[in-house]
């Protein structure tokens, strides 16, 4: 089953041809869409050597849309037969892909979550923990889920789940709208641990504690409708 990976790409030229070369470097049969969301720090150059290569498509939007967008914009192009995001950093490593599409291969998942949390311990800074593992806490309330890390940017997904999700978010609401949907819809998801190398806003970490309530927002208004 071929895999497709998506990576919304804003002002990660330091990084985005290290983790590119990554996910070429796997043993998969993938194709890889990059959305560039309205760089201006030099990536839309560090992205050129992968323009027309095969196997690649580089998406470039003329101004800053946000990761919604950017996700949305990578589902459209999607042709494997299973997608998932990968953010253009270096806090996840993408040799994970392997064990996250297992459930989906043995026809055990619908969608599979990679959690932060579920090898142990705190991950990052301590505010970001106690934010993460509360929109966890609510969403299961809501939900009658089980999930442990919402905001995860290893969602994978079959490829077929996609069009019964109504996406509309622009920024990173994009991952209590994908979760709140993929619960509604009564699809089959599984977590599976990971690691994580967090980084902080010197570093280029761009969420912020006001999309913390945009997220509690999003989840609540979801449930409503």
């Amino acid at each position: 089953m071929r895999l497709s990976i998506i990576i919304p790409v804003f002002n990660e030229a330091g990084t985005v041809a290290a983790i590119i070369e990554k996910v070429r470097a796997l043993d998969l049969d993938k194709d890889i869409i990059i959305v560039n969301d309205g760089s201006s720090d030099g990536t839309r150059e560090a992205l050129a050597p992968y323009d027309n290569v095969p196997g690649i498509r580089v998406h470039h939007s003329p101004v800053n849309l946000g990761k919604g967008a950017s996700v949305r914009i990578g589902f459209s192009y999607a042709e494997g037969d299973i997608v998932t995001i990968q953010d253009a950093d270096l806090e996840l490593d993408p040799s994970e892909y392997h064990e996250l599409i297992k459930p989906i291969l043995e026809d055990t998942a619908d969608v599979v979550y990679g959690s932060r949390f579920l090898a142990g311990g705190r991950k990052g800074k301590l505010s970001f923990y106690i934010a993460n593992r509360a929109l966890a806490v609510l969403t299961n309330t809501l939900y009658g889920s089980h999930l442990t890390d919402i905001e995860t940017c290893y969602k994978v997904f079959r490829k077929d789940v996609l069009p019964s999700l109504k996406l509309r978010a622009a920024r990173f609401e994009i991952e209590p709208e994908l979760t709140a949907q993929v619960l509604k819809n009564g699809f089959r998801v599984v977590e599976k641990p990971i690691g994580y190398t967090p980084r902080g806003h010197d570093e280029g970490k761009k969420i912020n504690w006001k999309d913390g309530f945009v997220a509690v927002y999003t989840l609540i208004n979801q449930k409503m409708r």
